[in-house]
């Protein structure tokens, strides 16, 4: 069976989880129980299946279970297309995260090759009024779905513009110590933007036409200055240089694709998502994440593993039914959050369910629908 998955998983002292083990079948994952219990925590973990610091960004030393601090692991079993792979990340105490594939020492960026994964938490749910920084963390976890190699480019950048920096800080005005880290810049710039335009373009294509009941985004990119915004290296170059000055001034670089926002609007109603209802955002992004998935279904061979958090809280009995019915038909692994299994009774027999609480301090998890309960902590 060709197709994207976690076919089992394996948690050591991993958050409130001291030790739980779970196998799944490729169908929606519907994980319910009270809110503290833990249920947030498995999505994280499996968001550690990909590259970067997972869906809520944390360090490595807060993902160790308390009192223990004995470090961490997360084990997976997961398909991609039509091969089976062993996957093992973890760190120990005060150490850098590791990661495994098949046995042999692997950087992130392998994880990005042979796993595709979106996710959706509550968090996101500000996305279109709050700062920049997070709509830039959201669209290049975009960009690197279809480009993993987008997240190297993406170092390479922030690297040299620390160093430049620097020196703008340190007030260094001999024009030689910029040239080499401004053309770093410039050459891992105009990566980015190009990666991210492609992007953009493929998501507004799945969108284009797509049965969907989630209104349809028209997204844009701005930069920080009224003036065109530079995407080549040519013109970043010349934007770094004529800009030291200002720059300087500032302590910080002002220009470049660290400074590119991005801009959605309500396609049907043309109006910006910043002034939309909270729903409305919410639906906004609930359909962005379907088209990205859409997109990589088509370009990557299968659809991508789907983190969704609490997305059903303020949903409708439709709309949820209607999500999960868009789920189902594009094939996706999804695993959906909630604090009551009736927030899934539309899916059914479509979904595995997982029941998640607390005794003694530690999470327990049982798989239910049938299947042997399994109790991380025996």
């Amino acid at each position: 069976m060709v197709g994207l998955a976690v076919k089992a998983l394996t948690l050591s002292h991993f958050r409130s989880h001291l030790r739980a083990a779970l196998k799944f079948d490729g169908r929606p994952v519907a994980i319910f129980g009270s809110n503290g219990t833990g249920k947030t925590n498995l999505l994280e973990a499996i968001s550690l299946l990909s590259p970067g610091r997972g869906l809520r960004r944390a360090a490595g030393e807060d993902l160790t279970r308390r009192p223990e601090a004995l470090g961490w692991k997360v084990s997976a079993i997961v398909q991609s297309l039509s091969q089976l792979h062993e996957v093992e990340t973890w760190a120990e105490v005060g150490a850098a995260r590791q990661t495994r594939i098949d046995g042999k020492t692997a950087p992130q960026l392998a994880l990005g090759r042979m796993v595709r994964m979106l996710w959706l938490i509550p968090s996101m749910d500000r996305l279109w009024i709050e700062g920049a920084d997070g709509r830039r963390r959201f669209l290049d976890r975009m960009t690197m779905s279809f480009e993993p190699e987008h997240a190297q480019a993406v170092l390479t950048y922030e690297k040299a513009m620390r160093e430049r920096n620097r020196l703008l800080k340190d007030q260094v005005g001999d024009a030689s110590w910029y040239g080499a880290l401004e053309a770093q810049m410039a050459t891992a710039g105009a990566v980015i933007m190009a990666n991210r335009r492609l992007a953009l373009a493929r998501v507004a294509q799945a969108q284009a036409g797509a049965a969907t009941a989630f209104p349809a985004a028209d997204l844009a990119l701005s930069g920080p200055d009224e003036g065109e915004m530079a995407e080549t290296e040519a013109g970043l170059s010349t934007a770094y240089a004529n800009g030291r000055a200002r720059d300087m001034a500032a302590g910080r670089t002002l220009s470049g694709p660290h400074r590119v926002d991005l801009l959605a609007t309500y396609a049907a109603k043309g109006v910006a998502a910043r002034q939309c209802s909270t729903g409305e955002q919410k639906a906004l992004l609930i359909s962005l994440i379907l088209a990205n998935a859409r997109a990589l279904a088509e370009d990557f061979g299968a659809p991508p593993i789907l983190l969704l958090d609490e997305v059903a809280a303020h949903l409708d009995a439709d709309r949820r039914a209607a999500l999960y019915d868009e789920i189902c038909a594009l094939g996706a692994q999804a695993f959906l959050t909630g604090t009551g299994r009736e927030l899934f009774d539309e899916l059914g027999e479509r979904a595995q369910f997982v029941e998640v609480g607390e005794a003694a301090g530690t999470s327990t998890i049982s798989q239910i629908k049938g299947e042997k309960p399994i109790r991380p902590n025996a």
